[in-house]
């Protein structure tokens, strides 16, 4: 087959959107398809696009066997709602375009991944302008998870985003999503559960392993080996409860100095973040620059535990993917959430979930854990043995291949 794979995000930008679609590709590509990948000029999460993309629109490379073709975008250091919607429109808008015109098909079908649900407006029109279907995979529940989070307050765009929403799941051939919970709720909706599957988010379980040298040196890089670690990688952003994070660290300063907290990545509160552990004096937490994607393996093994916050109210399908990956590295994680993310935590015996937005809780979690070694190995090896058995990437885009062959 060959497929013509839309995501506004990919490597080399970080993150787990990034992460899904290149480890999807390279599977698909490795189940005998050809994949060519649309998507934008690097900028995430900075908004600034590096020198060697400006002047241009497009531009092709490949990729572990995809071929990647890049777009020009409107990027913005700004996150402003009319910079942000600049933002994804003009991805979108360039995406079609570049579908139908730039890229080498013909192709059998487009696949589009979403959030931002305008890479599904885009899928949607590209596969019509081609006459080929059109499979959306939706891994966040958008409009909704933007108005439940407050940045969505407009009724009049609320209303034309939950069009569009409405008018890619009908138009879908299928629909990819990554939780149980979606699946369930687009049922509610009234469309057919045979339109739906699911394939969740996992780990990279070659890339992601334990590896005591790379705890040795990277303890000994950060000048931690006496330290209890415990680690958050990941986007600094309204849906990550760091805030709570920072009270627990104020409440273990004094009494508890053995216990470091690290914080790995950027986003729209980092700054603040920053600021608000400055002035409460807080020496117990490091604040690192977003890393490698390949570097992330070595930070995981160099911590003893990991967190996985996220802000109340539950969203519907929201499973971090640092849990998959904590779970592949053998490093127990505790998970400040509700919902499926608790229960992949809880059935994997992989770590300890705690009500999201409770100090207290999350305090004693990791008090409880940086006091018994014992159990700390205990879900460190049942984590791996879950994240092989269940929610390995190479599984997960075999189940893709499979699924894209079958419709």
């Amino acid at each position: 087959m060959r497929i013509l794979y839309i995501s506004q995000y990919f490597p080399p930008e970080v993150g787990a959107t990034q992460n899904r679609a290149y480890e999807m590709a390279c599977g698909l590509v490795r189940a005998g398809h050809e994949v060519t990948m649309v998507t934008e000029f690097p900028n995430h999460p900075t908004g600034v696009i590096p020198a060697h993309y400006r002047g241009k629109f497009f531009e092709s490379t490949r990729m572990d066997g995809i071929e990647v073709l890049r777009t020009w975008v409107k990027a913005s250091p700004s996150s402003s709602f009319s910079s942000r919607m600049a933002f994804y429109l003009s991805f979108s808008l360039m995406s079609v375009f570049a579908g139908v015109f730039k890229a080498r098909g013909p192709f059998d079908l487009v696949y589009a991944t979403s959030p931002p649900l305008f890479v599904g407006g885009a899928g949607l029109a590209t596969a019509f302008l081609l006459r080929i279907p059109f499979v959306l995979e939706v891994r966040d529940l958008w409009p909704e998870s933007a108005v439940t989070l407050g940045q969505l307050k407009s009724r009049a765009l609320i209303a034309l985003a939950t069009l569009l929403e409405k008018t890619c799941y009908r138009q879908a051939s299928h629909i990819v999503v990554t939780a149980q919970e979606m699946h369930d709720h687009f049922v509610d909706r009234g469309i057919s559960a045979d339109k739906i599957t699911v394939v969740r988010n996992g780990s990279n379980t070659e890339a992601f392993r334990q590896d005591p040298g790379a705890r040795r040196h990277m303890r000994s890089d950060l000048e931690l080996e006496e330290y209890f670690v415990t680690l958050y990688v990941g986007l600094h952003g309204l849906a990550q409860d760091l805030d709570t994070l920072l009270n627990v660290a104020e409440s273990l300063k004094e009494d508890h100095s053995e216990i470091r907290f690290v914080l790995i990545g950027d986003g729209p509160r980092k700054r603040k973040l920053q600021k608000d552990s400055e002035a409460r004096a807080l020496t117990n937490i490091l604040f690192l620059p977003s890393q490698p994607m390949k570097r992330i393996p070595e930070f995981i093994n160099a911590a003893d535990v990991t967190l996985a916050p996220l802000m109340p109210p539950h969203l519907l399908g929201a499973i971090p993917s640092k849990i998959f990956d904590s779970m592949a590295c053998g490093v127990p994680v505790i998970v400040a959430a509700a919902g499926e993310a608790k229960q992949v935590v809880e059935e994997a015996e992989a770590g300890v979930a705690v009500e999201p937005g409770n100090t207290h809780a999350l305090r004693d979690a990791i008090l409880r854990l940086s006091m018994d070694p014992e159990i700390r190995a205990s879900m460190g090896r049942n984590g791996r043995e879950a994240a092989e058995a269940r929610y390995s990437r190479r599984m997960q885009a075999s189940q893709l291949s499979e699924l894209l062959e079958r419709l």
